[in-house]
Order: C-alpha cells, then sequence, then structure tokens
C-alpha cells in the first residue's frame, strides 16, 4: 500500500473536485472546512496514539474508531444535519482514498449517517410575499435594484448564489428566460415573469442613466454602490432590512424565497419534476421535501371540507 500523509491527501483530493467534478468555489471550500477540522481533531486529541504535528498524520492510520470518536466530538456541539453533512465530506475524501490506492479500506463504512428529523423548509404565504415585494420603494436606484433582485428570486427560485453570480448577458429579456449557472457549473434555462423582467429593465434603465452603465453592456446584473458585483452576504442583509421595514414578524433568508417559489408551484398544481428541473436539483428526493408543506395544507382542506372526517 502507498502511504501518505494526511494533510497532502487533503490538497489533492480538493483540486480533484474542481477538476473532474466541477464543483464549485464555495462547495469545495465547504468540504475543505470539514476535513481540516477532522485533521485537528485527530492531532490535537492524540487517537493516533498521541499528540502529532498536522502534517505527519498518515491516511492509512485512520480508522473507524477515530471517526467515532470525531462524530461523538460534534454531537456536543453540531445539529444533525451539519454532523451528516461532516460525514458525507469524510466518506467521498475516504473513497477517493481507496480509489487511488492511498487505503485498503473506507474507515467510514461501518458508520451510520445520523438519522435526522425532517423539518418543513421556512417560506411565505402568498399574501406575506407580494406583501414584501409590494413594500420596496422603487424611487431610487438602490431601491429598483432590491426590488429586482427579490423579484427574480421569488419569480425563478434561484439560489442566491446563482442570482449574484448572474450577468446581464445571462437575461434573455424576449424570450423571458435567464440562463443560469448552478452547483457544479451546470448550466439550466429558467423562465422569470413578466414583473421580474420589467423590474430588471427599470432598474438598468435607471443605472444607464444615473451611472453611464449600458444595459446592453456584459458585466454583473445587480451592482453595488462602487459598481462592483452584489455579493450573497449583500444581499442577505438587504432583504432583513427589507423585511424589517415590511414589518413581518419571522426573519426570512435569501434561501426561504426559494422555499416559497417550490411552495407556491407545488400547491398551485406544478408536477414535482418541473419544480425539480427549475429549482436544478440532482436528486426528486431533494425537491420532495416541499411536498410536506403542500400536503399539510391538503389535509387541513380535507378536514374542513369532507363530510366524514
Amino acid at each position: 500500500m502507498i502511504s501518505s500523509h494526511l494533510n497532502n491527501r487533503i490538497k489533492t483530493f480538493i483540486e480533484s473536485l474542481s477538476s473532474e467534478k466541477g464543483y464549485s468555489e464555495n462547495t469545495c471550500r465547504a468540504y475543505l472546512h470539514d476535513l481540516e477540522e477532522f485533521l485537528c481533531f485527530i492531532a490535537e486529541t492524540g487517537l493516533t496514539g498521541k499528540r502529532k504535528n498536522i502534517d505527519k498524520i498518515m491516511a492509512d492510520k485512520v480508522d473507524g474508531m477515530m471517526i467515532r470518536g470525531y462524530l461523538g466530538f460534534l454531537h456536543k456541539r453540531n445539529r444533525k444535519a451539519t454532523i451528516a453533512r461532516k460525514l458525507s465530506s469524510l466518506r467521498s475524501f475516504f473513497r477517493y482514498l481507496v480509489k487511488h490506492g492511498v487505503i485498503k479500506d473506507n474507515p467510514t463504512d461501518t458508520i451510520l449517517t445520523p438519522k435526522q428529523s425532517k423539518t418543513i423548509p421556512a417560506y411565505l404565504t402568498v399574501d406575506d410575499m407580494f406583501r414584501l415585494l409590494d413594500s420596496i420603494k422603487t424611487n431610487t436606484l438602490p431601491g429598483l435594484r432590491n426590488r429586482a433582485i427579490f423579484e427574480v428570486l421569488y419569480s425563478s427560485g434561484l439560489r442566491v448564489s446563482e442570482l449574484a453570480g448572474m450577468n446581464t448577458f445571462d437575461v434573455d429579456f424576449t424570450n423571458h428566460v435567464i440562463h443560469v449557472f448552478g452547483k457544479g457549473s451546470k448550466e439550466r434555462i429558467v423562465p422569470v415573469g413578466k414583473k421580474a423582467i420589467d423590474a430588471i429593465k427599470a432598474y438598468r434603465e435607471r443605472l444607464q442613466k444615473e451611472k453611464n452603465i449600458k444595459i446592453d453592456k456584459n458585466g454583473p446584473l445587480f451592482l453595488n454602490k462602487n459598481n462592483g458585483r452584489l455579493t450573497t452576504r449583500s444581499i442577505a442583509r438587504i432583504l432583513n432590512k427589507v423585511v424589517k421595514e415590511c414589518g413581518l414578524l419571522t426573519p426570512v433568508s435569501p434561501h426561504a424565497l426559494r422555499h416559497t417559489f417550490a411552495t407556491h408551484m407545488l400547491d398551485a398544481g406544478a408536477d414535482l419534476r418541473v419544480v425539480q428541473e427549475l429549482l436544478g436539483h440532482k436528486s426528486l428526493s431533494t425537491t420532495q421535501k416541499y411536498t410536506h408543506v403542500t400536503i399539510d395544507r391538503l389535509m387541513e382542506i380535507y378536514d374542513q371540507a369532507h363530510p366524514r372526517r
């Protein structure tokens, strides 16, 4: 067997995620964080025999007991969903090591994934969603931008990272569709409603008038005050401010608007597979979590309407 330092193998694994699998920078960063956390844990706790420098821990010295100890450590400070994600990172990494002959057996094979409680995604009602959008004043350039941002998020169900990465030429104003580059650099075409298209046009026309940034020039679709690309964090901060000004009592994240889009589509009778395609989900099971909300609503209507309930 080829013996190898764990730290070096983590670096090559992360490189392979980007070059071979086409994972995004954010996804690679998440994998790296999880693996480095595990590496620090086994170095500091001495589970390899004694405390060692991180650079000296060998990949073939890691076994199932070490991973169980790590999961126990995580259990004290993390939710089950987070622990499951971190374990998934370890599974992928050690599977990679087996595939490349670095180790013989995958030490995660005997580890069970923590059972997770089913949670209903946070979402807004139709009335609250409309109230939020209509509350955004459009008499200023930032107001026009903010209205366009959240009209697009609700109209198309984009991830906030996908929206932040959009360029002007990604919007087809004639056919009312947008070209989206999602996870793993996978491209999909998503319909966008007339209100969202009109909001983008109004924002870009005002942008051209005030800052001479032409609508027919490619570049970031949504700009910050310095004419740079808006970040996902900035969008989240803007939404938080809009929610407070609107008077909604529950906190709303950009991802909740994605949940809202999916829930409202399913409530209106959209096919589950169509919604899967629109959201860019690889697996149908990922989309199915939104049906819990719809089923709850159907059961409520059933209980109210059926004569022999």
